[in-house]
């Protein structure tokens, strides 16, 4: 899939060592519970590609149109875990620092949100982060997600005192504005 300034493909072998850098950069997962080593970063890479397969969409590799430099990942990931709205597909991006403020983000989710509604056929997708992940609540609200608090939730297996334990929920459905 391509946008005006961006290529969204499948992961390439060449792609694992820059999302390794990501995944162990301290800014770029300061909304995660954890850095990822190498051999998580790769197991990653492992699960979205089988997402791929299961599903037919998944978390895109971007890249840059012009330079063919590997920024991230923007895309579509169904997420089962426990709950009140699951299962649900997820709209969800990781940008290398570099690639900030640049509108990338924006620019794929709302590819990635049109491919979920016209051609996988989704009636919804969320989207989510910790309550204090203000840069990406902004993309949710960029794309038209709407937030009820009633729907905001702890997220499971994070410390009941991480303060990335709080989330919110974003919600889009068919048929709105993009």
């Amino acid at each position: 899939m391509e946008t005006e300034r961006l290529i969204m493909r499948r992961w390439r072998d060449e792609d694992r060592e820059p999302f390794a850098a990501m995944n162990a950069d301290a800014e770029v997962m300061e909304h995660f519970p954890a850095l990822l080593s190498r051999e998580q970063s790769d197991g990653f890479v492992d699960r979205i590609e089988q997402g791929f397969e299961a599903h037919g969409y998944g978390l895109w590799a971007l890249e840059v149109r012009e330079s063919g430099q590997f920024i991230g990942f923007t895309g579509l990931v169904l997420q089962t875990f426990e709950a009140p709205f699951t299962p649900a597909v997820e709209v969800g991006w990781r940008l290398a620092k570099a690639a900030w403020g640049h509108g990338y983000a924006i620019e794929a989710a709302r590819r990635a949100v049109r491919y979920g509604f016209e051609e996988a056929g989704l009636d919804e997708i969320v989207s989510m982060t910790t309550v204090r992940n203000t840069r990406s609540r902004k993309v949710m609200e960029r794309l038209g997600m709407t937030r009820d608090i009633a729907d905001d939730f702890y997220f499971p297996g994070i410390a009941e005192d991480n303060p990335l334990r709080p989330h919110v929920l974003y919600r889009l459905k068919r048929g709105q504005a993009l």
